[in-house]
């Protein structure tokens, strides 16, 4: 259905027979509910990036590697997940580059990883700095910019040096 096709059907119905919907939706689907409780209380935002860190995290478990997944498609869904949420971009920033942190951390402290896992995590940290540069964060964000870079420094497949020139382009001396 349409957007225009369900404006047409709500259309129809009273103000109370859409807060009965909204609300029954509420109730049933996790997601709308988590989207109201933020929309009506947006003060919860960094509460809220922390929640979905903790299950990027999970993915990435530098506390304990032979617990972790390192599966980027599940930790791209939480950030995917979170910008639903419509949080502001400070908050958004938080999350997309704590992806890049997590995983560049994880192979520092326990070796080198698969050409593929570089891969996916060179190009999370490459979004993830032109999200900060589109929402003007760079500035605010070049510490755990930078941080990446020296995690990555002992890293195989040319890693390093592919993060250390993708920090360049966006933090240029």
């Amino acid at each position: 259905m349409s957007k225009a096709a369900l404006k047409k059907e709500l259309q129809k119905l009273t103000k109370e027979q859409i807060i009965e919907q909204i609300l029954d939706l509420y109730e049933k689907n996790k997601a709308v509910k988590e989207f109201y409780q933020f929309y009506l209380n947006p003060t919860s935002g960094k509460q809220l990036a922390d929640k979905y860190k903790k299950l990027i995290r999970k993915e990435f478990n530098v506390e304990n590697p032979m617990k972790s997944t390192e599966r980027f498609s599940v930790a791209k869904r939480v950030i995917s997940d979170f910008k639903n949420l419509q949080p502001s971009p400070e908050d958004l920033a938080e999350v997309m580059l704590y992806l890049s942190e997590s995983a560049c951390e994880l192979t520092a402290l326990y070796g080198d990883y698969s050409m593929q896992f570089y891969d996916s995590a060179f190009n999370n940290y490459k979004a993830a700095l032109e999200f900060l540069k589109k929402n003007r964060l760079l500035q605010q964000f070049q510490d755990k910019a930078l941080q990446c870079v020296k995690w990555s420094s002992c890293c195989g497949y040319g890693f390093a040096d592919d993060m250390e020139y993708l920090y360049a382009q966006y933090y240029p001396e």
